[in-house]
């Protein structure tokens, strides 16, 4: 490996390593352990034709150059997207801070409480600016949003409806067109009928269970819904509403006048437009929904002590309980960005949001006084940020010639009438430079601004309080903003502490050169629905993103509109329904998935219109080719498809896998391979190559995008020829083939932001970097399985006894004899300062292990050695020293309060519990809480910041 290059710096073990590792693994090279993992047949021929690899520094010229070719308008586009100021506290210390970006999921929550307290904030704030009873920690875009209330909605049906089969669902059609085009997309296949027409017309009827309006509509309108949602309530038709969030400082609240859900997204909340993303939904609703509301919710509990502790509540990832029973497939969400939005909320607190919204409207306002001086008429009668012009003496035409010589971005809606959304980034002087672009398109004199009156009409004129909650009066200062962000931080372990080993998850390094760009304004300030011309630089990345993805993935297109992997994994089998129903086999329904697979896979499939015929496994994991081949025959006239992951959820390379595709084919199925397990393929085999059709590809996990405590997320889908025409559009700005589906995101190119992420990330390796990554991946796991085999067993390998780039270890034997199960193993993971693996899947009681390739030899042996001692620690127990109900690992995680503790009344030492290897002196992290009562949790359902001494009050009269 070339010393200075990219490769060097991402790929762990060094050449000094390399004898230790082969001989513990038992091979002579590296080519022998390749040969002994992959089987005959499925390796590639040739190299993965991609561009050299860029040094760093050369990169870092490359994407400056590349973002100089963007330009960057004002932009008054609105239709959900808006200019912004990010605090720089909120973009030093949580955007550019790999103690926040690097964090995983918070399945651990015992070391995820800053996360979780950050995330109860955002919720709260959506609460409070709602109106609502309940909120998630949020949703990937508006537009999925909306399409996930639809299939609430349908799922808590009241009886009557579902008795009588009401699926009509209302669509105000006023709502922002890229919603419409998901509800589209959403709605369809699980036979959902969307009525679209003004609200003021709506006829309600026992048909209907569901509604949706705009607030304030695309328009810019704030109509005052009331009297149509009392109007649904007695026909029992429930009411989503899709809300601009800061609005909702000035507008009463959905939640005040009767909404069932209310739904939008918090971008405008310090997030820059991203040319579509990542941003973070929302979405809140009452109480009774809980059961229903998508996503997760982040709840507070207690911990064995009796002391408030926060976890993920109720449905955390209910697709991988519920599978094919799911109403949804999420198992992702925007977490990142939901901290960000939720720390503009605690930053500016209830006085300076609604300043800053009194100050864009103010703006509008006397914008309209503005250009009703020159002769232009303003339609809204009631508005927040956006004026509807209907063009006097003027076409939008020449409009848009002088607006984009002043480098002014609208929404021209027709030739007659554009649209100007104003924004937190908008003074006076650009409320003047507006007024002088259409003085100068009329060939008229300017005229100068004047303070005008509000325009919010007093029915729709919030008058109740919000936010109260102390954290959101606390920190005006950025030293103490600072400071509390930091104590957050202190709370969660992140990669810039240790590994994290999660199996299917690829914790891999997200190297600080491919992130910086992320914060250059030219790349960060770009409407999503801007001219393509102005945007030259992001087009052509994703001109090269969709090469090589196809070039890795070995197919024909690509597309990279999905926001997250359950989403690509959606819209990949839309694109095999669509290819179906292109040939008039609309009868094909039947989606085959073997037992092992992602909890997501069976719930895209229901989502996608299919239905699930599960495949079974043999002892070995790998899928039982009998059993397939037999339901294959059995359901061959309506086959529609066969979804797998490769290599398996086990993490092994099947060697039977192009039989099983072959079979698929032979009955006029398609194959569709969950990318998950990417990580073991790149430039050593490809889905191509295995005959799948369609495969989506984990950004966040293949391809470096950090996991951001659980998102953003990016889930491109790449397809073979034959599918390419299906690939999805966007109804204002035109992507995908010449059949395209409807939109599946919000954003043509989803997050384009987080895009440049694995551009980087490619253009830094190469062809030759990839492929080492991938066999260090593998080379990795296969040393840590060697370690460990040795006390545990190892659940399943190859024909050759390899694994591939993870291993499922297997402590079960142990439980009948020490009373220990997997999670005191992961929970005693964190004493010794390391996230568990993933835990529980996808064989309940045991550990996926993945060490990635990005961690050198001392990680490895620093966490085998972990896992070892506790093994040792379990020997203890075994032998009786400690009892099975009194021992370091039942009682673990141990906290400082404990340690430090006068009292220690444990039968071992505050050593073994705190420092049981030597290196732990040196970087010791602290588990902020003792191990969570998960129930009390779920019982006793809290949701919201209020103060922490009515939770202590609670549980003591419990």
């Amino acid at each position: 490996m070339n010393i200075g290059s990219f490769a060097s710096r991402h790929i762990g073990p060094g050449k000094e390593d390399m004898q230790k590792i082969l001989s513990t693994i038992g091979v002579d090279s590296v080519d022998q352990l390749i040969y002994e993992t992959l089987p005959d047949g499925i390796r590639l021929e040739r190299d993965l034709n991609l561009p050299e690899a860029m040094s760093e520094k050369v990169f870092q010229d490359h994407i400056a150059t590349l973002s100089d070719k963007n330009k960057i308008n004002k932009s008054y586009i609105g239709l959900g997207y808006h200019g912004t100021h990010m605090p720089a506290v909120i973009q030093r210390n949580i955007l550019e801070n790999p103690g926040w970006y690097t964090a995983y999921t918070p399945y651990q929550a015992e070391i995820a409480q800053g996360r979780l307290e950050a995330l109860l904030n955002f919720q709260t704030m959506v609460m409070e600016l709602t109106g609502m009873e309940i909120a998630n920690a949020s949703l990937l875009d508006e537009g999925t949003a909306a399409g996930e209330a639809v299939s609430m909605f349908l799922a808590a049906r009241s009886r009557e409806k579902a008795k009588t089969g009401a699926v009509k669902f209302f669509v105000d059609e006023n709502l922002y067109p890229q919603t419409i085009d998901v509800l589209i997309t959403r709605a369809t296949p699980i036979g959902v009928e969307l009525v679209f027409g003004d609200f003021k017309n709506f006829n309600p009827g026992p048909e209907f269970f569901g509604a949706i309006v705009q607030y304030p509509n695309k328009y810019g309108e704030a109509n005052d819904y009331r009297s149509f949602v009392e109007n649904c309530k007695a026909h029992e038709i429930q009411v989503a509403v899709a809300a601009d969030l800061l609005s909702l400082t000035l507008l009463t609240p959905p939640g005040e006048w009767g909404a069932d859900a209310v739904l939008g997204t918090t971008q405008r909340f310090g997030i820059p437009m991203g040319y579509g993303g990542p941003h973070a939904a929302y979405f809140a609703t009452h109480d009774e929904y809980k059961r229903h509301i998508p996503g997760r919710i982040i709840g507070v509990s207690v911990d064995t002590d009796g002391k408030p502790a926060l976890r993920m509540a109720l449905q955390t990832r209910e697709q991988h309980i519920k599978r094919d029973k799911a109403t949804s497939n999420i198992c992702t969400a925007q977490v990142l960005l939901a901290v960000m939005a939720g720390m503009y909320g605690v930053y500016h607190g209830p006085k300076g949001l609604k300043k800053i919204a009194e100050d864009i409207h103010l703006a509008a306002t006397s914008l309209e006084k503005g250009l009703a001086a020159l002769g232009q008429k303003q339609n809204n009668h009631s508005y927040f940020d956006t004026i509807h012009i209907s063009l006097n003496g003027l076409s939008a035409s020449k409009l848009r010639e002088h607006a984009e010589k002043a480098s002014i971005n609208m929404w021209y809606v027709d030739e007659s009438t554009v649209c100007i959304s104003l924004n937190e980034l908008v003074g006076n002087a650009e409320v003047q430079e507006l007024l002088d672009v259409f003085a100068i398109a009329q060939g008229k004199s300017t005229v100068k601004q004047e303070t005008a009156a509000l325009k919010i009409a007093d029915s729709v004129k919030r008058k109740s309080d919000f936010l109260k909650q102390g954290v959101f009066n606390s920190y005006r200062s950025e030293s103490d903003m600072m400071r509390y962000i930091k104590k957050l931080e202190r709370k969660d372990l992140s990669l810039n502490h240790s590994m994290i080993a999660l199996g299917s998850c690829t914790m891999k390094l997200n190297a600080a050169s491919e992130m910086i760009p992320l914060s250059w304004p030219k790349w960060a300030n770009i409407h999503p629905f801007a001219p393509k011309d102005q945007a030259a630089g992001y087009q052509e990345v994703f001109s090269e993103m969709e090469k090589y993805l196809a070039e890795i993935t070995g197919f024909a297109a690509t597309s990279l509109q999905p926001n997250s992997g359950a989403q690509g994994e959606y819209a990949g089998l839309m694109v095999i329904r669509a290819y179906h129903h292109s040939r008039g086999d609309f009868h094909r329904n039947i989606s085959l998935i073997p037992s092992s697979a992602h909890g997501t896979n069976p719930a895209s499939a229901v989502m996608a219109g299919m239905e699930v015929v599960v495949v079974a496994c043999d002892e070995r994991g790998n899928i039982d080719v009998e059993d397939l081949k037999a339901k294959a025959e059995k359901y061959s006239e309506n086959l529609s498809c066969l979804m797998i992951t490769y290599p398996s959820t086990h993490g092994v390379f099947e060697a039977s896998v192009k039989d099983i595709t072959a079979i698929i084919h032979q009955h006029g199925g398609q194959v569709y391979m969950d990318g998950a397990n990417m990580n073991a393929q790149v430039g050593l085999t490809s889905p191509g190559r295995i005959g799948a059709d369609v495969c989506h590809l984990n950004l966040h996990k293949t391809f470096a995008i950090p996991h951001g405590g659980g998102g953003p997320g990016m889930g491109p889908i790449c397809v073979a020829a034959h599918l390419a025409p299906f690939l999805p559009t966007n109804p204002v700005v035109a992507t995908g083939g010449n059949k395209a589906i409807n939109a599946v995101s919000a954003a043509p190119w989803g997050s384009g932001l987080i895009l440049l992420i694995s551009y980087a990330y490619i253009r830094m390796l190469g062809a030759k970097g990839l492929k080492d990554s991938t066999v260090f991946a593998i080379v990795n796991a296969n040393y840590m399985k060697s370690r460990l085999e040795k006390e545990f067993p190892i659940l399943y390998t190859g024909e050759k006894g390899r694994c591939a780039h993870e291993m499922i270890v297997d402590p079960r034997p142990f439980k009948k004899t020490t009373g220990v199960d997997v999670t005191d193993i992961a929970k005693r993971l964190m004493d010794y300062g390391f996230h568990a693996p993933t835990v529980s899947f996808p064989v309940a009681g045991t550990l996926m292990i993945e060490p990635t390739e990005s961690e050198g030899l001392a990680e490895l042996d620093r966490f085998c050695d972990t896992l070892l001692t506790i093994k040792k620690e379990m020997d203890e127990i075994e032998a009786g020293q400690f009892t099975q109900d009194n021992n370091v690992l039942v009682n673990s995680p141990h906290t400082l309060e404990m340690i430090t503790s006068d009292e220690w009344n444990m039968p071992y030492s505050r050593k073994k519990a705190a420092f049981p290897l030597h290196w732990i002196h040196e970087n010791k992290f602290w588990p902020s809480i003792r191990r969570i009562d998960q129930a009390y949790g779920d019982r006793n359902l809290v949701c919201s910041c209020e103060p922490i001494e009515s939770y202590m009050n609670e549980h003591a009269n419990a």
